[in-house]
């Protein structure tokens, strides 16, 4: 199984009638997503769509969206996910960097597609997901297409090198770039992740992230691969109802991210819940502080808890056994099958064990670069001097231990220097979470009266938490270097997130800014 779509058509002929997709009330079979993928590829494919053209996908968690994706690989397309949140500006700007030729949407965004439709020339067929308001650009609705008589696409003879997918990143410091990615790198990254998982025809795995995105994006594609069903869910915007879905449908896998388990750690009333179907949560997207996941493995007693760590250009890139939770604590683990990692410095050159460097990966789960932009990816990448292999450069701070195990440090930009001494964001943030009284915590370095940079603490409290300050300094005057102390602890009800469900530092930063020139111009 080499291409995206083999995934879905082998468990659609060996188990045609088990779940695929359980969405809202509706449920696909992976016979009916097979097949419903068929027809919808022939339509595009009759529409004058051609191997290597572009289908965006605009539209929320749905059955729909996933008919689509399958349906986009069948016909050798490739396939450009995009937020529904996306503006009109930044839609128009997306789908003409990648010249899409299709564009399929939700009755949500019509009212954008309506406003970009036609400044793009290359994009030549729309498909919507629902019944469009009658003011939206004309296309095909495809559940008719899907419901309709079994069509067989023509095989576009595709090989595991062609584009799957170009995912654009987050853009929160530069415009949006298209991350390449092949067939190999989904089916490759899908089979690793059910290889460490141990997944079965018998898991059901649930989820609340945006299918947009590369973590939400592989709980579809395992469970083609391995034939279970998925529970999709549009957010986790009322967690108590989600967690009723694990009840629900008996929910085995629970994916997640830092600001979703900041959620549930704050919820009561679980105890009416039976979630004793769940044996793993995963977290990527973000760190988790070790405080943090113990208190995630007493709520959830039965269910083995694995910190991951993946960027879109590398999907996913290693794991920590949960039987290491304790003993590797704080750390994301090793790579996963058939990838291999390295800390290099600023020249390439590989630490040694403790010492911080830049994480630098190569395998089958390594894009190919980034779409219409060589000089970038040039940048990206560097060859091994010893080895002569070629190596992404992930823009992230690593340290190892004795053993190999990894640590994140924290994102290079992120970090800051305060008295002349670099500070981790994230090694704050550990220290702070271990407070039973915070929920979230984000720290940020602002200018400081004196010249230098302070760090600033930005707190969110579990409920009827109210901690004096010298309580906080203490606990962290004990734990922490004189320069990474806090010089000031702001409180909110909630931390900004990206849309992929990242701390996103840079608002939060400009978010405290005016609470924080008040209080340095007190002091």
């Amino acid at each position: 199984m080499n291409l995206v779509h083999e995934l879905l058509r082998d468990n659609a002929q060996r188990a045609p009638d088990r779940a695929a997709i359980h969405d809202g009330e509706r449920t696909l079979s992976l016979a009916e997503l097979d097949a419903r993928s068929d027809a919808v590829a022939a339509a595009l494919q009759c529409g004058g769509l051609r191997r290597g053209d572009r289908i965006a996908l605009f539209a929320g968690n749905s059955a729909e969206f996933v008919v689509a994706l399958f349906a986009a690989a069948k016909a050798g397309g490739v396939v450009v996910p995009i937020s529904p949140m996306t503006k009109p500006a930044k839609l128009q700007n997306l789908l003409g960097d990648c010249s899409v030729q299709a564009l399929v949407a939700s009755s949500a965004v019509a009212g954008a597609v309506a406003a970009v439709a036609g400044r793009v020339p290359s994009l030549t067929q729309v498909l919507w997901t629902d019944e469009p308001p009658p003011a939206a650009p004309a296309g095909l609705l495809l559940p008719a297409i899907a419901a309709g008589p079994r069509a067989a696409p023509v095989d576009p003879g595709l090989i595991d090198h062609d584009l799957a997918a170009i995912v654009y990143t987050s853009g929160t410091t530069a415009t949006p770039k298209g991350v390449m990615l092949t067939h190999r790198n989904f089916t490759n990254t899908s089979w690793a992740i059910a290889h460490y998982l141990q997944n079965t025809a018998a898991d059901v795995v649930l989820c609340a992230l945006p299918l947009v995105h590369i973590y939400g994006l592989f709980q579809v594609l395992v469970g083609a691969r391995i034939g279970h069903a998925v529970v999709l869910e549009p957010s986790f915007a009322y967690p108590f109802d989600v967690l009723r879905r694990v009840a629900q449908h008996r929910v085995t896998g629970f994916p997640g991210v830092p600001a979703l388990y900041g959620q549930l750690l704050r919820l009561d009333g679980l105890e009416q819940l039976d979630l004793s179907s769940l044996r793993y949560l995963t977290n990527a997207a973000g760190p988790l502080p070790p405080a943090q996941i113990q208190r995630l493995r007493a709520m959830f007693p039965g269910a083995r808890f694995f910190p991951m760590y993946g960027l879109t250009e590398c999907t996913r890139v290693c794991y920590l056994d949960p039987a290491l939770l304790d003993a590797k604590s704080g750390s994301v683990g090793k790579a996963i099958p058939n990838c291999e990692v390295a800390v290099v410095d600023d020249a390439g050159n590989r630490v040694g064990p403790g010492v911080v460097g830049e994480l630098a990966v190569r395998g089958a789960n390594v894009m190919r670069g980034y779409w219409r932009r060589p000089e970038e990816t040039a940048r990206a990448f560097f060859t091994d001097a010893a080895t002569g292999d070629r190596l992404l450069r992930t823009g992230d701070l690593f340290r190892t231990d004795a053993e190999g195990f990894l640590y994140f440090v924290g994102r290079r930009d992120d970090v800051f220097k305060c008295k002349g001494e670099k500070v981790s964001p994230a090694e704050v943030e550990n220290v702070l979470c271990q407070l039973p009284a915070v929920a979230e915590a984000g720290v940020v370095g602002l200018p400081a009266a004196d010249g230098d940079t302070a760090v600033v603490a930005v707190l969110v409290l579990r409920d009827g938490a109210a901690p004096a300050e010298a309580e906080l300094r203490r606990h962290c005057r004990v734990r922490l270097e004189s320069y990474a102390m806090p010089k000031r602890f702001l409180f909110r009800a909630s931390l900004p997130r990206t849309e992929s469900g990242k701390l996103d530092r840079r608002e939060l930063a400009r978010a405290v800014a005016a609470d924080w020139q008040q209080v340095a111009k007190v002091r």
